[in-house]
Formats: C-alpha cells, structure tokens, sequence
C-alpha cells in the first residue's frame, strides 16, 4: 500500500501541474474570445460556416488587432492619435494616475532592453542570518534617492512569498547587500512556489521524487493532527 501511495502521488504531481495549464490555458482562450467575439461581425465567424466553433479565433483577432495598433502607432499620425488621447486621460484626477501607472509598467515589462526582475539576489531579510530571495529591479528615481539615508546607492528588490510568488514585499536596499547569484527569475519562482523542495539545476526524477515525499509528509501530518483532535474529543 505504501508503494502505491507513493507511486499515487507521483502521477499526482506529474500530471497535475500539466493539467492546470491546459485548463489555464483553456481560461485564457475562452476569455479573450468571450472579449472579441462580440465585435467580430456575423459574417465573419467561423461557426457561421462550419458546424462547430474554433476556440482560439478571437485571440487571432486581437492578435492582429494589436499587431495593427503597433503598426499605426509607430507612424506620425498614429503618435498624435494616442498623445491626443493620452492628454484627454490625463485632465482626469483618478483615471490619470492610473493609466500612468498601469503604462509605465508595461513599458518597464515588456521593453527589450528592460532590466526589471530579469537578475536574481538574496537579502539578509526577515532578521540577521536569514536570507531571501529577491527579483532585483531599478533604481529609484531621484526625489526617492534624495529622501533615503546614507550615501550608498540603493535598488528596489522585489520578494516574492512562498507558495505564491505574485504576492511579496517591495522595498529598497544598499546595492552592497544585494549579494547577485547566476539563477533565472522563472527558476526562482519555481524555488519560491515549491517552498525550496524543487532547486534549480537538480535532476528531473528528483524533483518528482522530493514532491512526492513532500505530499506524503503533508498527508502524514495530516493523519496525525486528525488522530490527535479524535484522541482530545475522546
């Protein structure tokens, strides 16, 4: 029975993660097609002329929908489309500050030659001798630099907690106590979501192998807690 346990929860964590991303995957698509389709006319929907829907269409309708709003707006007249609209965002208190946040992070994301969260560290955090993961980002600007102590130049980290990597702390820090290590951001949200059981680098069947035991530790201490609170209630 152990072994079947074990060989259990080792189709478990194979197969779930791949099934998670299928049906996230399946989420998205559905998602944007939900958005699209009703701006698609009927007469240019597949379902009109086959006898069954294509998932998937309207995200190739936003896909080139997007790709030709890129092309416009790298021309002159495009330039001036969106300066125009982008001055009419901007007369607006709430939605301004918004917007201008919202477009600096996807400039800052989706730019080439951007440098946010593509180096890796560790900070001496949450006390003296405890070291955490940190997604390195960028300089402060100049009012925030003036305002922070010291003469040192300092770097907004990113920490991502663990088992949830898009939840975490923002802060900033002396470049000095940002110790750099040779390790990619998607192989630290991994180390962060497995809570360190699957370490970059490691042999595929061992990190199969320290998930199943981590799975059949957590239900054995689940066994535990519920025969301790049955023994209590006796």
């Amino acid at each position: 029975m152990a072994r079947i346990r074990n060989y259990f929860l080792t189709g478990l964590v194979v197969a779930g993660p791949i099934a998670i991303t299928f049906y996230l995957t399946w989420w998205f698509v559905t998602w944007v097609d939900g958005l699209v389709r009703p701006f698609v006319p009927m007469d240019y929907r597949p379902e009109n002329y086959l006898p069954y829907g294509i998932p998937g269409s309207g995200l190739v309708v936003a896909f080139v929908a997007l790709t030709l709003l890129g092309f416009l707006t790298a021309n002159l007249i495009g330039r001036k489309l969106v300066s125009l609209g982008e001055s009419l965002l901007g007369r607006m208190p709430v939605v301004r500050a918004i917007y201008r946040g919202l477009k600096q992070v996807f400039e800052t994301l989706f730019s080439g030659n951007g440098s946010s969260f593509r180096k890796v560290g560790m900070v001496e955090f949450p006390s003296p001798g405890m070291w955490s993961i940190v997604l390195i980002s960028q300089s402060p600007s100049v009012e925030v630099a003036e305002k922070l102590p010291g003469t040192e130049e300092h770097i907004s980290v990113f920490l991502p907690c663990a088992p949830n990597p898009t939840t975490g702390f923002f802060f900033y820090v002396p470049r000095s106590k940002i110790i750099e290590i040779d390790m990619s951001a998607e192989d630290a949200a991994t180390l962060i979501m497995s809570a360190g059981v699957v370490q970059p680098g490691s042999d595929p069947q061992r990190k199969i192998a320290a998930l199943a035991e981590t799975a059949n530790a957590a239900r054995v201490a689940g066994d535990t807690a519920l025969t301790a609170a049955s023994a209590k209630a006796d």
